[in-house]
């Protein structure tokens, strides 16, 4: 396959885009330490954008805000690499698209960013789904290798696109009735 992307993320990518086609379900995306990584992954695969919706590069604390309407009060109160950011990501997500789930990501991939609460390495995700509770909350804090900043984006990356699939019990979508 022609890429530039590991091929392990691609093969990644491809799972997720087989799965939410087989599942019926958009998937979409906001993205800041992987910086589009994600996108980048599932936009690889011919034909992707029949499961692939949307992705969203929100860097800074400002697009946060302004694209995916993460309060103030959110990013002041947890910081940008929480859980609290991660999910506000996610439901803007949601909230901007057409997707059934959305997966967000923020982190700290080095060298510089690090906290002694947060050392580089440190990622956040959250996926929301459309229709579900809002105060079920699926999130999670990864502490990755600081195996250089390459190497936490890809791990983080891979992180992320195994949330976006579908879990054993999601619904399938039924086929059309040909007749």
């Amino acid at each position: 396959m022609d890429t530039i992307l590991p091929t392990e993320l691609v093969e990644a990518a491809r799972k997720v885009i087989d799965a939410n086609r087989i599942a019926g379900r958009r998937v979409a995306v906001a993205e800041s330490c992987t910086g589009g990584l994600v996108s980048a992954a599932l936009t690889e695969l011919p034909g992707s954008s029949d499961v692939f919706d949307a992705g969203f590069v929100t860097y800074s604390n400002d697009a946060k805000m302004d694209v995916l309407k993460v309060s103030l009060d959110v990013l002041e109160t947890f910081g940008a690499v929480s859980i609290a950011v991660a999910w506000s990501m996610a439901q803007g997500v949601l909230e901007r698209t057409k997707a059934d789930v959305a997966v967000a990501i923020t982190g700290i991939a080095g060298p510089g960013g690090a906290t002694e609460n947060k050392p580089v390495g440190t990622v956040v995700f959250a996926q929301a789904i459309r229709g579900a509770d809002p105060k079920h909350v699926v999130a999670d804090a990864r502490h990755f290798e600081d195996n250089g900043r390459g190497g936490i984006r890809l791990q983080a990356a891979l992180c992320a696109l195994d949330l976006l699939m579908p879990s054993p019990e999601a619904p399938v979508a039924e086929e059309p009735d040909p007749a």
